[in-house]
């Protein structure tokens, strides 16, 4: 990386829907952007995205090169495939990160795309058949399995949840708990009442060919045949920066962010599944967008008012106070070891940054808008998996 005296307006950490988004945004607005991004992606497993209007089936691999080709137009984004590894505030309007090659940079404001990943269950069978015929997300495979033999896999709500989802996609399901469901009775005869026949015995393996589910195998020798599989599991953060630099977390065990994806962290924005939220890539690539929106109008005015004052002020958009606390479920930080991701190809880099003078060194803090929303409560259905 280039050295240079002149911090980066912005710095993003994951380079998803999320975060490429967010790096488009930025480039347009003529903002110095450093894309960083390991190359572990959620749905590396996956064939084809899906939902993405325009997009819709596109290989994964081939939606991040179309995305970086129409990066490389924009001179002041640069990209690396490295990890950041931490940051921290040196001042009220700098971060210093470090990248996994033992690089820092400075920047003026940073933005946390950095993802999630599932938790597969280990069972025999059950990698090597996702992304083909095992899925996390219906609202993503559903609809080429519409009307299929399916099984649910998920333990407690989370089972109740997911069998409740794909009775969107079909009728012919049946919920596989691997050991005591936990449900109610109340829940037991809702599931009973949609034709949903629930199984607690313990999963000894997935059977198939060509990446194909065609049964599931219980411990008991019971034989289930079935098309594909659609599981529940807790997700965990890729990376815990937004803890480390003291962001608060949401009620759903995501990050909190406010008006334009904004922390509590001034300064620091979030945009993606580490949201919580709807996790379909489209709306992550809105997400960033939004955040991108965000920082730029932040930095906007920060400039405006330093020009007309002689004052670097730093504004950030309100965050409102949660609902309720977060739930013990996902919510505990955990750093995923990058061994223990695949990692995918990318292009090396984008053509270096042209320099922008840096600001000035005084600090005012800029009031805060009137709020304009909470956190959501925790959605009904299972996490959508993008």
């Amino acid at each position: 990386m280039p050295a240079t005296d002149d911090p980066w307006d912005v710095v993003i950490a994951g380079a998803g829907p999320a975060g490429l988004s967010a790096a488009l945004v930025l480039g347009r607005c003529r903002r110095r952007v450093l894309l960083c991004d390991a190359g572990t992606p959620r749905n590396h497993a996956t064939g084809a995205m899906h939902g993405y209007l325009g997009h819709d089936g596109i290989p994964p691999p081939a939606f991040r090169e179309l995305a970086h080709e129409e990066l490389a137009r924009y001179e002041t984004v640069r990209f690396l495939r490295e990890r950041v590894e931490d940051a921290e505030a040196i001042s009220p309007d700098r971060f210093r990160v470090v990248l996994s090659g033992g690089e820092t940079a400075v920047a003026r404001k940073l933005l946390l795309a950095t993802g999630v990943v599932d938790e597969v269950p280990d069972i025999p069978g059950f990698a090597e058949l996702w992304g083909s015929t095992v899925h996390s997300c219906p609202y993503c495979d559903g609809w080429e399995l519409r009307d299929a033999p399916l099984a649910a896999y998920g333990r407690r709500r989370r089972g109740l949840e997911i069998a409740r989802a794909l009775t969107a996609w079909s009728r012919d399901l049946v919920l596989c708990t691997d050991g005591p469901s936990g449900l109610s009775r109340e829940e037991r005869a809702d599931l009973a009442a949609n034709g949903i026949e629930v199984v607690e015995t313990r999963v000894e393996r997935l059977e198939g060919r060509d990446r194909r589910l065609e049964a599931v195998v219980f411990a008991d020798g019971r034989r289930l045949p079935r098309r594909a599989l659609f599981f529940d599991t807790p997700s965990w953060p890729q990376s815990t920066l937004a803890a480390r630099l003291g962001c608060a977390p949401n009620a759903r065990g995501g990050v909190r962010a406010g008006r334009l994806e904004s922390t509590t962290v001034p300064g620091v924005y979030v945009a993606g599944n580490i949201l919580r939220d709807v996790q379909l890539a489209i709306v992550a690539a809105a997400e960033g967008c939004k955040a991108a929106f965000g920082i730029n109008r932040s930095l906007t005015r920060e400039e405006f008012v330093r020009r007309g004052r002689g004052v670097s002020p730093v504004e950030h958009p309100p965050v409102s106070e949660p609902e309720s606390p977060a739930p013990e479920a996902d919510a505990t930080p955990r750093a995923i070891v990058p061994a223990e991701l695949p990692t995918v190809s990318v292009p090396e880099r984008l053509p270096a940054p042209q320099a922008r003078p840096a600001g000035d060194e005084g600090v005012v803090l800029v009031p805060p808008e009137p709020a304009d929303g909470t956190d959501a409560p925790p959605p009904d259905d299972p996490p959508i998996r993008s």
